[in-house]
């Protein structure tokens, strides 16, 4: 089964890092976020990846086609300029497609964009810029039990602020980086499948608005209630908290060894 990792959007909200590289570049314990993504789908043996390329794509198609040299010991052939790779680092046995989706197409108008590359069944789809430790196979399951052409995975994001109730000018209770208390939001994640593909118009469809609501309102939209960890890295100080967090030793979200 193949994962879509859309990675093609500009990342304004986090621009100290992305004037010079896509979002999923910047960089979370020395590896980019689409790195960390991209081992959690591995870990559940979810290996072949189409990335959906935009702003700055060619960042993206140049670490990976450098991946395995920089992680692994080199012969160099000066002569020749024959390079031999030797055992090194880990190296994953992936496969990568890096599509060039455009680079002012919106979310759903790349997907459209992957539509030869995803037509073969059901496919895996997430964004470029958000790290859990959802159980893939579980939505998967889940996915396969209702019939419907689309799952989403339903989260609770960490509130950016202390969540407060009062009792007149009392505060009753102070929670710092709570849950939040407004319900479910759409943390990615999704199953897709390829019919889908029909409720999007074209390059500068949003996925996450027409398609999506039009999906709900003909009863094909399902929700993946996932508990646990989540989070986007939508700011400085988003990638802040996830460095931090990485920086403990056990982070949320890794879950592969």
């Amino acid at each position: 089964m193949k994962v879509v990792i859309l990675a093609g959007g500009l990342g304004t909200r986090l621009a100290e890092e992305t004037e010079l590289k896509p979002k999923p570049m910047v960089e979370i314990g020395g590896q980019p976020i689409m790195w960390h993504i991209m081992m959690h789908y591995a870990h559940y043996d979810f290996k072949h990846f189409v990335i959906a390329l935009g702003y700055k794509g060619e960042v993206i198609k140049k670490y990976m086609v450098d991946y395995c040299a920089l992680n692994s010991n080199l012969t160099v052939n000066m002569a020749t300029g024959e390079t031999t790779v030797h055992d090194g680092e880990y190296k994953p046995d992936w496969i990568v497609d890096l599509v060039d989706t455009g680079a002012g197409t919106m979310t759903g108008g790349r997907v459209k964009r992957l539509k030869d590359h995803v037509k073969d069944g059901t496919f895996m789809l997430t964004y470029g810029d958000g790290v859990s430790n959802i159980n893939l196979r579980k939505l998967l399951e889940f996915h396969k039990s209702h019939g419907k052409l689309v799952t989403l995975t339903a989260v609770r994001p960490v509130a950016r602020f202390g969540h407060l109730e009062l009792c007149e000018d009392h505060v009753a209770d102070f929670t710092e980086k709570n849950q939040t208390h407004e319900g479910w939001i759409n943390g990615g994640f999704f199953v897709v499948e390829p019919k889908a593909l029909d409720y999007i118009d074209g390059d500068m469809t949003f996925w996450e608005r027409d398609p999506l609501e039009r999906l709900a309102d003909d009863g094909q939209l399902m929700a993946y209630r996932h508990e646990e960890f989540w989070q986007c890295m939508d700011t400085l100080r988003d990638k802040l908290n996830l460095e931090k967090l990485w920086e403990t030793g056990n982070p949320p979200w890794r879950i592969w060894s």
